[in-house]
């Protein structure tokens, strides 16, 4: 985004990481204004968007990326794991919104592009708690779109498949059809200044899960049940 003109304000926790981000930018002569926070912190996240504004002028583009997946421990179904994985992809995004989009409205425009997945097309096994979140964020700006379209703010969701970083790192088992930050970062860049409401990628994984989702669940189920089955067969 830095490269394509905009003076970015990135937000992170970690402080050291967003200064390195800085340095690397101002070397190649772009500018990144680095502050710290956490999304999960409604009231510094208020604030934050308050300090970026009386900084560097109205945010006009507003990128919400936060997110990950926490497992719960062993018996404890839908246990603290899950609510940590909605605490951060759903909650975190609300705590944005929240001051936000009546900025973005005092100003007569803006644009929002939330972080969602191709997980959030359906139930899929292993990780009920990251669909479920990413379905959430899905749904609700399906609701909010048209709304904050009158108001001037255009609402993007960005459906990305697997992208190479350290939450899929994790994974023990392949993850098809695997792309690289940077041209996930490219693939997000185009979207959004062609503005459709959905970013999704790559297109053979979107197009594949919205069409599996359309299936009866007797087969959507019995398909996912097979896929677990021969994964485990497998030893993936």
């Amino acid at each position: 985004l830095a490269r394509r003109g905009f003076r970015v304000a990135a937000t992170a926790r970690r402080r050291e990481e967003l200064l390195a981000l800085k340095l690397d930018a101002a070397a190649s002569g772009l500018r990144i204004e680095p502050y710290a926070c956490d999304v999960t912190d409604r009231a510094a996240m208020t604030a934050l968007v308050g300090q970026i504004e009386n900084e560097g002028g109205p945010i006009v583009l507003a990128l919400l990326n936060a997110g990950g997946a926490f497992e719960d421990l062993p018996g404890d179904w839908c246990g603290d794991g899950f609510r940590q994985t909605f605490e951060l992809n759903f909650n975190g995004a609300l705590n944005a919104l929240s001051p936000l989009i009546p900025r973005m409205k005092a100003h007569g425009r803006g644009q929002i592009a939330i972080m969602c997945s191709v997980a959030g097309y359906g139930g899929l096994p292993v990780a009920p708690s990251y669909c479920a979140s990413k379905s959430a964020l899905i749904v609700m700006c399906e609701s909010m779109a048209h709304q904050l379209k009158r108001a001037g703010i255009h609402l993007q969701i960005v459906c990305p498949g697997f992208v190479r970083t350290p939450l899929t790192d994790k994974r023990a088992f392949p993850l098809p059809f695997m792309i690289e930050v940077d041209d996930a970062a490219r693939r997000i860049c185009e979207g959004l200044e062609h503005k459709g409401f959905e970013i999704a990628f790559p297109r053979r994984v979107a197009w594949f899960l919205k069409a599996l989702n359309m299936l009866p669940y007797p087969i959507y189920l019995g398909l996912l049940e097979r896929a677990v089955a021969h994964r485990g067969k497998s030893g993936a």
